[in-house]
């Protein structure tokens, strides 16, 4: 199963199943539920952790946020808690939905130009 494709039958998953998913070993994972408080796997009788799909889902995102985009762990929970407050209500003003558009889309070019000079 390639990276970050969730498979279409599953509900549930075993954390070597979602290390695979993601693309991280098991003790990043471990790691990342102590850091986000979003990501919370149920446990079996056994103690073994189970992850649920919308939890697979977030952690695609965190690991998108954190290695693609380069997001501290702290910016990569504001930008979950913004995302989560952002489905729930709509910007306080027109602007505020434009300028971020902007500000996303200039650290983009920044990003891109600083790899092109590495």
């Amino acid at each position: 199963m390639p990276d970050g494709q969730i498979p279409a039958d599953k509900l549930y998953f075993k954390i070597g199943e979602v290390a695979k998913i993601v693309g991280v070993k098991p003790y990043v994972l471990r790691y990342w539920e102590s850091e986000f408080s979003v990501v919370k796997p149920g446990k079996t009788r056994s103690k073994h952790r189970l992850y649920r799909r919308k939890d697979v889902e977030t952690l695609l995102r965190i690991k998108d946020l954190l290695h693609a985009r380069r997001f501290t762990i702290e910016g990569a929970r504001q930008q979950l808690k913004a995302d989560a407050g952002g489905a729930d209500q709509a910007p306080s003003s027109p602007s505020a939905g434009g300028e971020k558009a902007v500000i996303l889309e200039i650290r983009e070019e920044l990003i891109e130009l600083r790899d092109s000079l590495a």
